[in-house]
């Protein structure tokens, strides 16, 4: 159902000249009625007024009052939300899943954190947004291709698991290259898939980690990748500067503090947007904040046309029938 929306909704004050109308014409009824319980008989009333309209009489005077609601309505300029064929969005979420995530530093964990605020994130994907999901540890995967099955990527988050390594560079790399095929896609089931205007796939990569390139390209490459590709990559710098782990190997405690400038540089060159998140409340907020991002701003049309035409139709029609019925405008 489409919604009505007013684009001056502080005209909508003037609904009370009808309203007023509307008593003032009750009132001269009651008026009326009082003064023909004046005659004394049937008869007499018979005599003086022997073709009595009924209902008629008040018929021009319900639609003329319509027609000022109608003319009242247009002057707050009525519009009704445009519909338009939104090519479909993609966005790919690249999370880290390096043994360092295991950090606790954020309760109950880097990694429990993260799972938790992208899962978090799909309820704010608005409707016609499809998401992918690349992890990376030492290398990057494809997890899912983008899709609007929400719950499937739900449930592929959920399934994550860490690794050796962080290769930040190669998550980019994966999930443009990701875009790329899910925009071949759509456009194969017939949609139509947002692109650039030179024809590249456009869509929107959110890359959370809290550490460092260890392993594969660089982010220098990665980034000058997306750039020519015209895609932004939104990071998410999380986790403490105290965060520690325990080497697997010799048990020995190993600092693992942020990179944050690595991923600022990586946001930076893209056009992205660099975030950071400490808590995991702070994370939830940065996700939803970019969810938000996302939203299509649907334009309004201004229907004042369609009400200025109601009340000149219900206008006329009043005044039709006051002149066929009583000889008078009304």
């Amino acid at each position: 159902m489409t919604a009505l929306t007013f684009l001056a909704p502080s005209r909508l004050i003037l609904l009370g000249l009808p309203i007023l109308l509307a008593i003032a014409y009750l009132v001269l009824q009651s008026r009326r009625r009082r003064y023909a319980l004046r005659f004394t008989t049937l008869d007499l009333l018979d005599e003086v007024a022997p073709d009595r309209p009924g209902w008629r009489r008040h018929l021009p005077a319900a639609v003329l009052l319509l027609g000022a609601v109608s003319a009242a309505l247009a002057v707050a300029r009525p519009a009704v939300a445009k519909e338009i064929d939104e090519p479909q969005r993609i966005v790919m979420l690249a999370l880290d899943v390096s043994l360092s995530m295991q950090a606790t530093d954020v309760s109950p964990s880097r990694l429990d954190a993260e799972k938790a605020a992208a899962i978090d994130f799909l309820d704010s994907v608005p409707e016609g947004v499809a998401v992918g999901v690349v992890a990376f540890d030492s290398e990057a995967r494809q997890m899912i291709q983008p899709t609007m099955n929400l719950d499937a990527v739900r449930r592929t988050i959920e399934r994550l698991q860490l690794g050796e390594g962080t290769a930040i560079g190669e998550a980019v790399f994966l999930s443009l290259d990701s875009i790329d095929t899910a925009a071949n896609q759509i456009e194969r089931d017939g949609e139509t898939a947002d692109r650039t205007e030179d024809g590249q796939a456009a869509g929107t990569i959110v890359l959370l980690s809290d550490g460092e390139t260890t392993d594969g390209r660089p982010n220098e490459d990665a980034a000058a990748e997306a750039e020519a590709r015209g895609i932004a990559v939104n990071t998410i710098a999380f986790g403490t500067d105290s965060g520690t782990v325990e080497d697997p190997v010799t048990g020995e405690i190993v600092p693992v503090p942020v990179n944050e400038q690595a991923l600022e540089d990586l946001a930076s060159q893209t056009g992205g947007r660099a975030l950071r998140a400490e808590t995991a409340d702070e994370l939830v907020d940065v996700y939803e904040d970019l969810g938000r991002s996302l939203s299509v701003t649907v334009d309004q049309r201004e229907v004042t046309d369609w009400f200025a035409g109601i009340s000149l139709g219900l206008l006329v029609f009043a005044g039709a029938g006051s002149l066929l019925w009583f000889g008078r405008l009304p």
